[in-house]
């Protein structure tokens, strides 16, 4: 598929700072961390000037969606997320490939307003595609 650049892996976390002071043992710098109110849920981006970028997501109570991965997997990698330059073809794409829209398009606070849509698929698992 032409157009679709890896952009980052998603962490669910139960404490951000926690799980950032784990990653910055190996060399990762810990961004500001956000508040998401439409996910109910904190996060931040962690980087590497030699690794891919981390997002760690944690809950903010009982209704963010990251509670229930968190409750079954603990801390873990749960999504992966691709750049594309046109959401809306990439989505269109990405359902011919049988993959299920999960969360429709809507704009990122953490991501500087860019449009971000969830899909998963079976043999691939969850994926988030942010538009360049």
């Amino acid at each position: 598929m032409e157009g679709i650049n890896f952009h980052h892996f998603g962490i669910a976390c139960k404490e951000i700072d926690k799980t950032a002071d784990a990653y910055a043992q190996i060399g990762y710098s810990k961004g500001d961390t956000i508040f998401d109110p439409l996910q109910n849920i904190n996060i931040c981006f962690l980087t590497h000037p030699e690794m891919p970028l981390v997002e760690l997501l944690s809950p903010v109570d009982e209704t963010s969606p990251v509670v229930l991965i968190l409750e079954k997997n603990g801390v873990s990698p749960y999504h992966t997320c691709y750049a594309v330059d046109d959401l809306d073809v990439a989505i269109k794409a990405f359902r011919r490939l049988r993959y299920v829209v999960v969360s429709k398009p809507k704009k990122a606070c953490a991501i500087a307003g860019r449009r971000v849509a969830f899909l998963y698929n079976a043999d691939m698992g969850l994926i988030e595609l942010v538009e360049n």
